[in-house]
Parts: structure tokens; sequence; C-alpha cells
């Protein structure tokens, strides 16, 4: 009988998806991506010695950003490319293989004058 009422106490604490709250929510972190983005490029002119290093220091912000957002058990990715603006356009695509119940992503395109730059951040639920 004891044995019982110790398996009633303690509930089953295996997770497999995450609550509403703690989901990854791409609008939450889309809003973070554009705010990071305009604070890092806001007043400067392309510089292709310093972009490579601006687009780590994004990308480690928003990296950090997130995980103050409480998104708990989500491994975050966070994918940022800056390049000259000359008018000729640029794509970017990605493929992932994913739960799309629990995993997401966002993006932000910045642009000014002379440069332009796509972030991307990708939330995975780590089981």
């Amino acid at each position: 009988e004891g044995e019982k009422m110790d398996e009633e106490e303690s509930p089953n604490t295996y997770v497999i998806r995450p609550d509403y709250e703690a989901k990854f929510k791409p609008r939450e972190v889309g809003a973070l991506v554009h705010e990071v983005v305009k604070s890092h490029l806001n007043d400067k002119k392309y510089d292709t010695e310093q972009a490579l290093g601006w687009a780590q220091a994004i990308s480690d912000d928003v990296k950090t950003k997130c995980k103050g957002l409480g998104l708990e058990r989500y491994k975050i990715v966070v994918q940022s490319v800056i390049g000259e603006q000359r008018g000729e356009g640029a794509k970017m695509a990605a493929r992932c293989m994913w739960d799309a119940d629990t995993d997401n992503c966002t993006q932000d395109v910045f642009q000014n004058e002379s440069m332009f730059c796509i972030t991307a951040a990708y939330g995975v639920y780590f089981y």
C-alpha cells in the first residue's frame, strides 16, 4: 500500500512537448531580432572589413537575448548575412527537417543606403 502512495504522489515529469507559453513564438522573437539588427547597423555604412564581425555580433546578441525569453530546452540557431547594397538583389533559402508542432523560425530584413542584412533565428525543441 505504501508503494501505491509513492506512485500517486510523484507524477511522471517526462515532458515531450513544451507548454504553449514555453514555445518559440516567431512574432516575439522576430521583434527581438529586428531591434538587435537595428541597434547594430542603423548608423553604419557597409565596410567589407567589418561586415563579418557585425554579422557575428548580431548572431551572438540574438542568441543571447532569445535565451532570456525562457525558451528552455530549445536550441537556438541564428544566421546573419550582410551584403553591400548594389541594386542587384539577393535571395536566401534554408531547408530544415523539424517538428512543426514545436519548432519554428523567424527572419528580419534590414536595408539602408549602403547595405542589407538578412537575419534568421530558428528555435528547435530538444527532446
